[in-house]
């Protein structure tokens, strides 16, 4: 069958306020990071930053056309039920979960969401624990709180990821240890987290009396014979697992600011909402429920992009880099791959590669811990990228 998308397609992005192109230098490295090199700033490829290089779906679009046919743009907030119907609808057919509305509130993003329930749950001498190597965010959200921060290394073991489940027990033992924030499937290693990974790190949390935050953002970018189970769906008495998940990364909507938090405690979805201005942006309302009503075909056929991205570059990199480690993840569309043997110890890859094959990346010092020697490319980009993007880093391994 035909594809329905243009996948293939190149869009330029100049000019638009993206921060994949303008946002670099604020967030990779300082503002006056000397970055000269082999290539030129305006012709690096930009693999970093976890938004797409993809149009998103006409449908979206068109829905957003239409609501900007009615002349105003006032405040707005998900006041019509259809939006919380059509979410629940997706979660239920997709993961045969059904979550009660009630429960449901939102968030101008799952960043902002956990900064404010950090701050709310936890008092300043309490602690927050996560798995690494970790989103950055995590950690920077604990920061931000003036929370204490505990980390817990995954173990890796021939390309796997797992938790130490000894380790967690330890540590959520600890009474002043009140929150867990859980990424599931997990950023950067793209590790899909199995029902009984799940049951076990839930289980030794709950009754140790933490409540747990289970971002699933990325729960819909599966390979393709692969299947999600939302954490709170394997806990269906408990009230301690707050559940966070977005179309941001499904469908490219990370400009729209919009997420949906699903918080079962009533005293807790109470506090969040007393400090929550229930105020959306009406073009965010109405792209999120035509992702959510009319983009299954449109992500059915990225996946299958992302599947055909992925094994193009395990084979590039067992055919030019075999020292390379890496495993083709469950889930996302991020590849996490150990590039240390190629490299000294504690050198700034991100850097490295702006200079030697200008290609923006992420180096695994931008995951909190744990990731010493690894890079997170994004493969959510037509294949032409992908190709001369890896070749340049291919190139630059090579001549290092």
């Amino acid at each position: 069958m035909p594809s329905k998308y243009q996948f293939n397609e190149v869009v330029n992005r100049e000019g638009t306020n993206a921060m994949s192109y303008e946002g670099y230098r604020g967030y990779l490295f300082e503002p006056d990071e000397n970055l000269k090199g082999k290539y030129l700033e305006k012709d690096f490829i930009k693999m970093w930053v976890a938004d797409m290089e993809f149009a998103i779906a006409p449908e979206i679009i068109s829905a957003m056309k239409k609501r900007l046919e009615h002349p105003l743009l006032g405040y707005s907030m998900v006041a019509d039920p259809t939006y919380s119907l059509v979410f629940q609808n997706w979660c239920l057919d997709r993961y045969n979960w059904k979550f009660d509305t009630r429960h449901l509130v939102f968030a101008k993003g799952i960043i902002p969401a956990l900064y404010d329930l950090i701050g709310q749950m936890c008092k300043s001498d309490e602690k927050v624990l996560i798995v690494t190597p970790s989103y950055a965010f995590f950690k920077h959200g604990t920061d931000f709180n003036n929370v204490e921060l505990v980390c817990s290394d995954l173990i890796e073991e021939n390309g796997d990821f797992r938790i130490d489940m000894d380790d967690i027990k330890e540590k959520t033992a600890d009474q002043k240890c009140v929150l867990a924030i859980f990424c599931s499937p997990h950023n950067p290693t793209g590790k899909l987290w199995s029902e009984k990974e799940l049951l076990e790190f839930g289980k030794v949390c709950l009754e140790n009396g933490l409540t747990i935050i289970s971002d699933e953002i990325h729960c819909d970018l599966l390979r393709n014979d692969k299947t999600f189970t939302p954490m709170a769906r394997l806990f269906p008495k408990s009230d301690k697992i707050i559940t966070c998940m977005a179309p941001s990364k499904t469908f490219n909507l990370a400009g729209n600011l919009f997420a949906n938090i699903i918080i079962p405690n009533d005293e807790m979805r109470k506090r969040y909402n007393e400090n929550y201005l229930p105020v959306e942006n009406p073009l965010s309302i109405v792209a999120a429920q035509a992702a959510y009503s009319e983009g299954n075909a449109w992500l059915t056929e990225l996946k299958d992009y992302l599947d055909v991205n992925f094994k193009y570059l395990k084979e590039q990199l067992n055919k030019h880099l075999p020292h390379a480690k890496f495993t083709i993840p469950e889930a996302t569309y991020l590849a996490w791959v150990d590039v240390s043997f190629y490299f000294a110890d504690n050198e700034n890859l991100t850097l490295f590669f702006a200079r030697n094959a200008g290609v923006l990346l992420e180096g695994g010092n931008m995951f909190v811990t744990n990731a010493d020697g690894y890079i997170r490319l994004n493969l959510a980009c037509p294949k032409v990228i992908l190709e001369e993007g890896l070749r340049r880093i291919i190139k630059a391994i090579k001549e290092e």
